[in-house]
């Protein structure tokens, strides 16, 4: 990738300049893995897969967004991809910025009770329906993002927060993932024992152990 280090330089400014809310992940479209992470607070690892490989970039896709994501600690985030370009006009690389929008929902509540106003609530709508195509286009293969939904429907559905999980609730929890298929992707063992505050070893022995009882 030609224009690598500037793009690094720009994820770092960007990162720097919103201390701590946001996070700058660069995906390499020709290897199609991340290559770079600035303020890393997803839990994703440079090397990961992008699973963008059968994407088809137009002329006209340049920015899009935004669009809301859930991060693995159920907070929720704004985020919002450009594609970058090299000298010859070929998509080569995707900067997505992920921001933290927890703090800022927080102050907008407040601040609607203090004058009566209606909360919105989190929903963020797109642009418009040809962009939130490319979108879901893009990221129909993101395992995290899968994994980070179903932990959180989980921990609702079981009335428990990740933080107060104990072993044995860690162990149901990485159960109920492997239930769903959820450590087919390539690292994804490595990212749920992040999430979860466990060593990856222990994660390989409860999936050891649940798979060797089938």
């Amino acid at each position: 990738m030609e224009n690598l280090d500037n793009y690094k330089s720009m994820a770092d400014g960007v990162a720097a300049l919103m201390y701590p809310h946001a996070e700058v992940v660069i995906h390499d479209l020709q290897r199609q893995e991340i290559v770079y992470l600035a303020n890393n607070y997803s839990n994703r690892e440079i090397g990961s897969p992008s699973h963008m490989d059968e994407v088809e970039f137009t002329e006209g896709d340049r920015v899009l967004g935004p669009y809301r994501k859930v991060n693995w600690d159920g907070k929720v985030l704004k985020s919002i991809s450009v594609v970058m370009r090299n000298s010859c006009g070929q998509a080569e690389a995707m900067i997505c910025i992920n921001l933290d929008m927890s703090d800022m929902n927080r102050m907008h509540q407040v601040l609607g009770m203090m004058l009566g106003a209606q909360a919105e609530g989190h929903q963020l709508t797109e642009d418009n329906g040809e962009q939130s195509d490319k979108v879901a286009e893009i990221f129909r293969d993101d395992w995290h993002e899968r994994i980070n939904i179903f932990i959180q429907e989980w921990l609702q559905e079981k009335g428990l927060s990740l933080q107060a999980l104990g072993r044995s609730d860690k162990r149901d929890l990485v159960l109920a993932l492997e239930a769903k298929g959820a450590f087919q992707g390539q690292g994804s063992a490595n990212y749920v024992a992040r999430c979860l505050g466990l060593g990856r070893a222990t994660v390989y022995k409860y999936l050891k152990e649940q798979r060797g009882s089938v």
